[in-house]
């Protein structure tokens, strides 16, 4: 039977100070710094930097994010010119060095899931080709759903001038017998997966080398140089009001808490325990380029339960116990926006104009695919969140 550890934002429980948000605060200026100098001890300015130099980035954005995320939920203990002059600073910093993981990672998840759904022997990005000849106004549509190990896409007829892929109507989920039907929709998206693949590596590829070299820019810049001197004095000196030394930081946790909850209590986790939402794939291969509206509530989430994530280890220190609830839930999380972004950028492929029917199609099924991915990372969610807060194994 699970530990039961006291909830560090029971008003009942001792009182933390301000003491113990500047000794978080400067353990991760420390980590920081160590992570800066790895990364240049271990070439992280190449073209192509080893495998030390992407682990001590992947340090830098952790431990900037940490302390961005206790600078504004405990920002009234803290100096307030400081602390919002070096927040959107430690942003640009995280979400700069970020990019070049994110497309790489989508790309891999991309390809993969074209091999899964078509069955080749293969990678579809490993085969060569280009997409030539096609149409200009590229008709192409698509809709699947999953049945065990296979999705079957739809087709039905729409244009746009663009040459993007627009349905016309979502096709209802393959179950038992009618799942017979995936056959000769298989062999349409075997022809087209070996393109599609190919394209969307070619497109993210490009997009990766781009954010490798805005980061170096970041990292060379006097931008960068002036955030590091500012966490350079955070490790050793935290600009903490005159009152933080006898304030409790429990309300302000608690604070991050209840929005982390009314966040959730208005998501549609009712429509999240459907396994199939024909709303998002007519808006995901729409001609608007515009980010899904149905995953921005959801995004919010995630970065509302890593605020709360933060605060919790703010109170409770390095041997505190970790809340397995929340982790189930950061995955969940963390799973349903790689699908959404893979899903969008699939959809953005396939308005590429020229390409051949086969390709758009396959791009179609692949989007699919990916929404299929979302609503199943929204009904993990759901299915995490409502587990009782119990304590887990202690940090290593």
């Amino acid at each position: 039977m699970a530990q039961q550890h006291l909830d560090p934002t029971d008003p009942t429980a001792g009182a933390v100070t301000g003491d113990a948000l500047a000794g978080y605060l400067r353990a991760q200026a420390t980590e920081f710094l160590r992570a800066l100098r790895l990364h240049r001890e271990t070439g992280g300015g190449a073209s192509n930097g080893s495998e030390e130099s992407v682990d001590a980035a992947r340090a830098l954005r952790r431990s900037a994010r940490r302390v961005s995320a206790s600078l504004h939920t405990f920002r009234p203990l803290l100096d307030a010119d400081w602390s919002e002059a070096i927040r959107p600073e430690l942003a640009w910093l995280s979400g700069t060095l970020a990019m070049e993981h994110a497309y790489a990672a989508r790309l891999e998840r991309l390809l993969l899931a074209l091999h899964r759904l078509s069955g080749a022997t293969v990678l579809p990005g490993q085969a060569g080709g280009s997409d030539a000849g096609g149409v200009a106004d590229v008709a192409g549509v698509a809709s699947g759903s999953r049945s065990a190990d296979a999705t079957a896409g739809v087709a039905a007829g729409g244009r746009t001038g663009g040459g993007a892929a627009v349905p016309q109507k979502a096709a209802a989920p393959h179950t038992g017998p009618a799942a017979a039907t995936a056959t000769p929709e298989r062999g349409n998206l075997t022809v087209g997966a070996a393109k599609a693949g190919a394209l969307l590596e070619r497109q993210l590829t490009l997009a990766r080398t781009r954010a490798h070299s805005t980061a170096l820019q970041a990292l060379g810049s006097s931008r960068f140089h002036a955030v590091a001197d500012t966490i350079a004095v955070l490790a050793s000196e935290v600009p903490l009001t005159s009152a933080a030394a006898t304030a409790d930081l429990r309300p302000l946790a608690a604070a991050a808490e209840e929005r982390l909850t009314d966040a959730v209590a208005a998501l549609p986790l009712v429509t999240a325990g459907h396994p199939y939402n024909a709303e998002a794939l007519i808006h995901g291969l729409s001609p608007d380029p515009a980010p899904h509206p149905q995953d921005a509530p959801w995004h919010q989430v995630r970065l509302l339960l890593r605020l709360h994530r933060y605060a919790r280890e703010v109170l409770l220190g390095d041997d505190g116990p970790v809340d397995v609830r929340l982790l189930a839930a950061g995955q969940s999380l963390n799973r349903h926006r790689d699908a959404s972004e893979a899903a969008a950028a699939a959809a953005q492929a396939a308005r590429t104009p020229r390409i051949a029917p086969a390709t758009a199609y396959a791009l179609g099924v692949l989007h699919a695919d990916q929404r299929h991915e979302v609503e199943a990372a929204r009904f993990a969610f759901q299915q995490s969140w409502q587990m009782k807060t119990v304590g887990g194994p202690q940090r290593p």
